[in-house]
């Protein structure tokens, strides 16, 4: 099993998602990670589906967290470079998956995320 963390360049917070929200609207905030995963005010259905065919189908798991709430190894990892996607070694230690601009070329597309996420497990 491959697990992967994604973490969102906005915080869990109220004012973190409102803030998030209202800056993303303004053309000021941006977040290719929330992009692919969500829609205007929830997760989107595709990605929704391109997560549990991940699981399902490719034994990969895929866990998010936002900047304020994600494990310290992972922060560490990070070095505040958000978003990004970790992945988690059968040691327990963290490297980097994909960076920001890594995730940034997949658009908005689940599909398009999940078929470079594939791609890069089989090297």
């Amino acid at each position: 099993m491959i697990k992967l963390i994604g973490v969102y360049d906005a915080d869990a917070t109220l004012w973190g998602e409102f803030s998030y929200w209202i800056g993303a609207r303004f053309g000021v905030r941006h977040c290719s990670l929330c992009d692919i995963t969500h829609a205007l005010f929830r997760e989107k259905a595709q990605w929704l589906e391109c997560q549990s065919r991940l699981e399902s189908n490719f034994d990969v798991e895929f866990e998010t967290f936002h900047r304020n709430d994600q494990p310290d190894d992972v922060r560490a990892c990070i070095d505040g470079k958000y978003p990004a996607v970790v992945m988690r070694g059968d040691d327990g230690k963290v490297s980097i998956f994909m960076s920001a601009s890594e995730i940034e070329t997949c658009g908005a597309s689940p599909e398009q995320f999940v078929a470079e996420i594939l791609r890069k497990s089989a090297r």
